[in-house]
């Protein structure tokens, strides 16, 4: 009780404008404190803000199965001729929304000849001769000189490129694949073999085939010995 006396007269000490203005910012702390105890929104505020979280996922799109080397399947006599074909499949897989193409080149032996003699050089075996205006012929053109052709067939219909289609008596034209219709020359500069628009997440199959041919009496006559041919396959997002 004295305490409280003392802090009264302490306070009447300070004088009547003192007392007001204290007497009159207790209250507005008061009034301030019921009002946030009544309206707790308001304390929290009414604004909404809206805020975004992001992550990018990265383009994978890879061979999923590499092309194997390819010995063609027989031998061929160089002086009667023969024919003798071969195969190799690569799978790609990709999760690009728009998809991806292949494209193959082969290594520059200095001219025609992507494939040449072990042994000797020989430039007997010349890249095929039919192409039609740089794109692949419709079966097999012969030539007196023996050839080496390549063609590719895709397990999905729509991932061959076009120039690979036909409409049954031309190709880079129509919308379908035959195995062994449509032949390509050989080139240093890469040529899309499959144009796919969609993702494969679980891989998509094309298998390319390839084709020499040696006509009886080939001018020039090819050497006998082994002749070899470097492909490089190389697949792009779309």
């Amino acid at each position: 009780m004295k305490t409280t006396t003392n802090y009264m007269k302490a306070f009447a000490a300070k004088g009547p404008f003192f007392v007001s203005f204290s007497t009159s910012l207790l209250i507005m702390s008061l009034l301030m404190m019921s009002f946030f105890v009544a309206e707790p929104r308001i304390s929290y505020g009414d604004e909404s803000v809206d805020f975004r979280i992001r992550q990018t996922i990265t383009d994978e799109t890879s061979f999923l199965i590499d092309p194997t080397n390819v010995t063609m399947n027989g031998s061929i006599s160089g002086i009667t001729g023969g024919n003798a074909t071969g195969t190799t499949r690569f799978v790609v897989r990709s999760n690009n929304a728009t998809g991806y193409y292949v494209e193959i080149d082969f290594f520059d032996n200095a001219g025609a000849y992507a494939m040449l003699g072990d042994v000797t050089d020989s430039e007997a075996l010349r890249d095929y001769s039919g192409d039609v205006a740089g794109q692949p012929s419709y079966n097999f053109t012969a030539s007196t000189a023996s050839q080496f052709a390549y063609a590719v067939y895709s397990s999905t219909t729509a991932d061959t490129d076009p120039s690979f289609k036909n409409n049954g008596s031309a190709c880079n034209t129509g919308a379908t694949q035959t195995v062994g219709k449509c032949w390509k020359a050989p080139s240093t500069t890469g040529f899309r073999l499959v144009d796919r628009a969609i993702p494969a997440s679980s891989g998509a199959t094309s298998t390319l085939y390839f084709k020499v041919n040696v006509p009886s009496g080939a001018n020039p006559t090819p050497s006998a010995e082994t002749y070899t041919a470097t492909a490089t396959l190389s697949v792009f997002s779309q």
